[in-house]
Parts: C-alpha cells; sequence; structure tokens
C-alpha cells in the first residue's frame, strides 16, 4: 500500500509542483524576492493540494484535517526558503536552487502528511 500511496503522491504532486514553481517563477520574474514568491506560490496551491492529495492519495479531505494540512506546508516553506538560501550562497541561481530543492520537499511533504495530516487511525 505504502508504494502505490507513494506512487499516487507523487504523480499527483508532479501537477501540484508544476503549476506551485509556475506560479513561483512567474513572482521572481515580476520582481517578488524568493521567500515572498514562495509563500504566496504555497498559499495558492494550499486548497487545490488539499483536495487533489487527499482525496486522490489518502482517499479522502475533510475539514478537519485542513489546519494540520496548512501545518506540514508551513513546515515544508521553512525548509524550503532555508535550502534556497543555502543553494543561493553556494551560487546557484534562484530558479535552479528551488528546482533542486523539489524532490526532496515532496518526500518530506509525503512523510508529514502521512503521519500527521492524513494518518490512518
Amino acid at each position: 500500500m505504502l508504494s502505490s500511496q507513494l506512487l499516487r503522491f507523487l504523480l499527483v504532486g508532479g501537477l501540484n509542483t508544476a503549476v506551485g514553481y509556475a506560479l513561483f517563477a512567474g513572482f521572481v520574474w515580476a520582481g517578488l524576492p524568493y521567500p515572498g514568491a514562495i509563500a504566496l506560490a504555497t498559499v495558492l496551491g494550499v486548497a487545490f493540494n488539499f483536495q487533489s492529495t487527499g482525496r486522490l492519495v489518502f482517499g479522502g479531505a475533510p475539514l478537519s484535517q485542513l489546519g494540520r494540512f496548512v501545518a506540514v506546508y508551513g513546515v515544508v516553506y521553512l525548509i524550503n526558503v532555508g535550502s534556497v538560501a543555502l543553494l543561493l550562497r553556494l551560487g546557484f541561481n534562484v530558479y535552479l536552487a528551488n528546482a533542486t530543492v523539489l524532490l526532496p520537499l515532496a518526500l518530506v511533504a509525503f512523510v508529514l502528511q502521512r503521519r500527521f495530516v492524513f494518518a490512518s487511525p
């Protein structure tokens, strides 16, 4: 079950990530500093991601779990901003830095959502 759930998470997450990254890149291109661009892209994606991930990956998305879902996104946001800042200091450009952390962040998000948001009783 874990492997099929992880596969569904990665597929649904691929769509969510493509939309989120496009938003991020557009906001940076428009002149927004990367922490704000990451924050805005994250906020705009949360409602869609909650529904798509909850329903297609974990079998449901009751509103009672939305607070924990948002909290997980808060943790992922902090890791994202910190990782991008580190990669920028190492000479990466902002686009490549954020793209580099996408897969590791997806795995962190999966584990946190599986354990703390959509955990089976």
